[in-house]
């Protein structure tokens, strides 16, 4: 379980945040906090891994928390996912050098924050296999330095193409975390079988899902997708 601190200034929208948060499998809140201050005392009472961090607080930023925590020798700090309606440059870059690992502008919903989690989760994941070994070939670290971006979705589709659906479609692939046949990813989003089989090679061509076939007893390979890393 990846264990998560909420930290924004309005009580109703970290609730909101952290109900979120328990949607994603592997991931649990193990508490909020509204300040600086209170958010610096919960990262040490409570060791979380993982801050979902506002920038705007009542006493200072979620930058200042980072800071203080980069500077804090007792302990590890947690990584950080900045959520937040601060959209200016000059904080995206702070966050960045800072060791974010991400940046989400609000509003935002359940499916926008789900996708990002999931894919610190892969991260996450990466690094604890490849920490068994002494050694990372580029493939390895291209691998890791991409894991935590999940790759977008186009936003203007071909013509004939629902951005729906389309999103429908790549998003039960991120969820499924495995390689998806047309008709198993038909299923899951409720379009037919000829439908998912043209969205799903349009994703393909576009770089965002990659092809993988399958050989069975018959000699055939079955296609089947998963997002592309």
């Amino acid at each position: 379980m990846i264990r998560t601190l909420v930290v924004d200034d309005d009580f109703r929208v970290g609730q909101i945040h952290g109900d979120y948060v328990r949607r994603v499998a592997g991931f649990g809140v193990v508490g909020e906090a509204a300040s600086v201050a209170e958010a610096l005392i919960a990262v040490r009472a409570l060791r979380p891994d993982l801050l979902l961090l506002d920038i705007f607080l009542p006493d200072g930023s979620g930058l200042d928390i980072l800071r203080r925590l980069s500077q804090d020798q007792g302990g590890t700090r947690p990584d950080a996912l900045m959520i937040t309606a601060d959209h200016d440059i000059s904080s995206v870059r702070a966050a960045m050098k800072l060791g974010a690992i991400g940046y989400l502008v609000k509003p935002f919903g359940s499916a926008d924050l789900a996708e990002r989690l999931n894919a610190y989760r892969q991260l996450r994941d990466r690094v604890d296999a490849l920490s068994r070994a002494s050694t990372a070939d580029q493939a390895d670290v291209d691998a890791l330095f991409s894991a935590a971006r999940p790759p977008a979705v186009p936003r203007v589709p071909a013509k004939g193409h629902s951005a729906p659906t389309l999103s429908a479609i790549h998003q039960a692939l991120r969820t499924a975390q495995r390689a998806l046949s047309a008709a198993e990813a038909a299923e899951v989003t409720g379009v037919s079988r000829a439908t998912a089989q043209r969205y799903l090679s349009y994703l393909v061509k576009e770089g965002t899902v990659r092809l993988e076939l399958r050989y069975g007893t018959n000699g055939r390979p079955e296609h089947r997708y998963r997002i592309a890393r």
